[in-house]
Formats: C-alpha cells, sequence, structure tokens
C-alpha cells in the first residue's frame, strides 16, 4: 500500500497557511510551520518529499531557508517550491537560479498549485527510482569487483605458493614474508618521507602483493632450482628470469582484469583489484634490484627501484638467511642481521635497513612462530 506523500508548508501567514494546509490535506500528509529555521529543523527530521516555502519572511526568509536546505545531506535533494507575492519576472528568476523547482505566485489558484504540486512530486518519484536503480546496479558491480579481486588473489596465491614448493621452500616462507614486509612498511611509515606513500590503503596492497615475489620461479626448469651447489654464470642467467617471467605473468592478469572491467573505470583511477596487481607485478620485477644499481633484472638504484620492491628486497633476504636452503644451511640470527646491516646503502635501501633495526624482535618472533 503506499503512503501518501509528505508536504512541509512554510508561510508566516496563519491565513496562507491554512489556505494552503486545507487545499493539500485531502492529497497528501501536511506538515506546516511559520518560521524559516523551524522548516529547515522539521525538514531535517520528517524527509517531507517537497516543500511549499514561502519568499518573503521575517527573520530567516525564504532565500535563506533553501541555502540552509542545500547544504545538509539530507535535505539538499529535496525539490522546493517557492510561493510568494513578489510575482515579477526577475523574482521568479531568482528563486529558480537559486535552486527552487517551481514558483507559485500569491494569491495561490488551487488548481495551478495542485497541479505543479503533482507534476514535481512525480519527478521526485522518477528521480527516486533511477537513483535506487543506479545504486544497486552500483552495489552488483562492486560485488562483480569484489568477486574478480578474490579470484584474482586466490589464483596467484596459489601459484605463488606452487612456485616456492618447486625450489622446496615451504608455504612458510610465503606468509613470514608477508608479516615482514607488514612490519617494515608499517615502521618506515614513521618516516616522513615516507609518511604520505605508505598510507593504510597501499600497505595493503604491499602486503597481498608480497606472496607474489618470486611467482616467475614457476617457469625455471628443475635443474637449476632445485641444484645443490653454485649456479654457473648460463644457470644464474636463466634464474634471474624468473623476476621477468613473474612480471609477465602479473602482466597478464591485469590485462584480462581491465577486459573482464571493461570501461567502467578512468585510467587514472583504476579499480583496487588492478592496483593490487600493478603492486604485485613491481614487486615480482625488482625484487632483486640493488639499492647502488648492481641488481637486476633492469639495474636500478636508489629511489628509482620502487618502495614495495626495496621492502620485500629486506624481507626476502633476511627470510632465505635465516632457513635452510637447498644450496646452504640457515644462518643464525646474529650473522642474518649482521648481513642486512653491511648490505645498507649497497643492496638495500638504507631507510628500509633502519626500519629493520627498529623491528628486528618482531621479525624474529614472526620467523620462529612460523618456522617450517
Amino acid at each position: 500500500m503506499n503512503h501518501p506523500a509528505t508536504i512541509l508548508v512554510v508561510d508566516d501567514e496563519p491565513l496562507n497557511l491554512a489556505v494552503l494546509s486545507r487545499l493539500l490535506h485531502p492529497l497528501y500528509r501536511v506538515l506546516a510551520t511559520r518560521s524559516g529555521a523551524s522548516a529547515v529543523a522539521l525538514a531535517a527530521a520528517e524527509q517531507p518529499d517537497l516543500i511549499l516555502l514561502d519568499v518573503k519572511m521575517p527573520g530567516m526568509d525564504g532565500h535563506a531557508v533553501l541555502a540552509a536546505l542545500q547544504q545538509q545531506e539530507g535535505t539538499r535533494d529535496i525539490p522546493v517550491i517557492f510561493v510568494s507575492a513578489l510575482g515579477d519576472d526577475g523574482d521568479e528568476e531568482l528563486g529558480l537560479a537559486l535552486g527552487a523547482v517551481d514558483y507559485v505566485v500569491k494569491p495561490v489558484r488551487p488548481a495551478v498549485v495542485l497541479a505543479r504540486v503533482r507534476t514535481q512530486l512525480e519527478i521526485k518519484q522518477h528521480r527516486d527510482r533511477l537513483r535506487q536503480q543506479n545504486g544497486s546496479l552500483e552495489q552488483a558491480l562492486a560485488r562483480q569487483v569484489d568477486e574478480l579481486q578474490l579470484a584474482q588473489e586466490l589464483m596467484l596465491s596459489g601459484m605463488a605458493e606452487l612456485a616456492e614448493t618447486r625450489d622446496s621452500e615451504t608455504g612458510n616462507h610465503v606468509l613470514r614474508t608477508q608479516h615482514y614486509v607488514d612490519l617494515l612498511a608499517r615502521q618506515l611509515r614513521h618516516d616522513p618521507r615516507h609518511a604520505e606513500t605508505l598510507d593504510e590503503a597501499q600497505i595493503q596492497r604491499i602486503v597481498k602483493a608480497a606472496p607474489m615475489h618470486d611467482i616467475g620461479k614457476i617457469g625455471i626448469p628443475d635443474h637449476i632450482l632445485l641444484k645443490r651447489g653454485p649456479l654457473s654464470a648460463d644457470e644464474f642467467g636463466l634464474m634471474r628470469q624468473h623476476t621477468t617471467i613473474g612480471s609477465q605473468a602479473i602482466r597478464h592478469a591485469i590485462d584480462r582484469a581491465q577486459r573482464a572491467l571493461g570501461q567502467r573505470f578512468p585510467e587514472d583511477s583504476p579499480p583496487e583489484s588492478v592496483r593490487y596487481l600493478e603492486v604485485a607485478r613491481l614487486i615480482a620485477l625488482h625484487h632483486h634490484e640493488h639499492w647502488d644499481g648492481q641488481g637486476y633484472p633492469a639495474g636500478l638504484a636508489g629511489e628509482a627501484i620502487p618502495l614495495p620492491a626495496r621492502l620485500m628486497a629486506v624481507a626476502d633476504v633476511y627470510d632465505a638467511l635465516t632457513h635452510e636452503r637447498v644450496y646452504k644451511p640457515a644462518w643464525s640470527l646474529d650473522s642474518a642481521e649482521a648481513q642486512i646491516f653491511t648490505g645498507a646503502g649497497s643492496q638495500f635501501d638504507p631507510a628500509v635497513v633502519a626500519a629493520f633495526d627498529a623491528v628486528r624482535p618482531e621479525m624474529a618472533q614472526v620467523m620462529q612462530g612460523l618456522s617450517d
């Protein structure tokens, strides 16, 4: 059962208020008030479908009331019809310019008032219905984006764990490095140079992307990946390709995501799934770059190396040093920490190493809690 529309009538003259109320009451729920200030409060509380608003009132006039309504989120979309004895074209143009939807001149003609009210209520109903439909479409799109992002994360995380297990590392390596990167990023955020870059959203992207740093190992042959002992120059050259293999795989995932999402997002404001995948791509490609430019694959140096990759570089080496690999035994915690400090300014970003120094106890707890 449809409820009658609610109309708020505002006029400082009791007679005018009574005339309009009697005219509208048989068809609509009518609220009435004689002051501008109470009209603003009543509109916020009752959320009427339409307001008939006198222009000339003592204190807060109709123009001021309309301005106040437009400043509040809950009342700015309520249509307002000005009702005034000021009937020249200039007054009407001013009222419409201020945001009124219509203008009725006193003394009011009942048939005109009822027709104008009915028209504006129909327009509002259509607008509300369209807004509701748009909201439903936006919710459906958001669900699709969330589902796509979750599917990508699960797929890529599964591939990352598969890549790790191929060279005898365990899923715990993925979990440990995630925790390490989280600790390092949150500590580095205290550095004024990185506070703006490392907001909560970006830290979440980096942490979610961290498991994919070595996803490219899935493309490295077993005889190289599982070799016990040093790699030859040619073998090491092939091993280095895991950075570009991983980056290309994630690039393909980004392309698929963008095709699936179509043109719904502007280039300068991609959906979260694409932002996260781009962070993953940068980590996979550049986490073996060195601060002094002697790393691979691009030989980037200093801040040319993306910050997520600089964080992963420390996390990955710390985990590799403190755990056994096919080519080496585990190092002691003191030796591993000393190696990280030695690499500051050559292999690692000094600022990230400083963050590492501050969170060493927490990182040691993660290492022990998630041991293989």
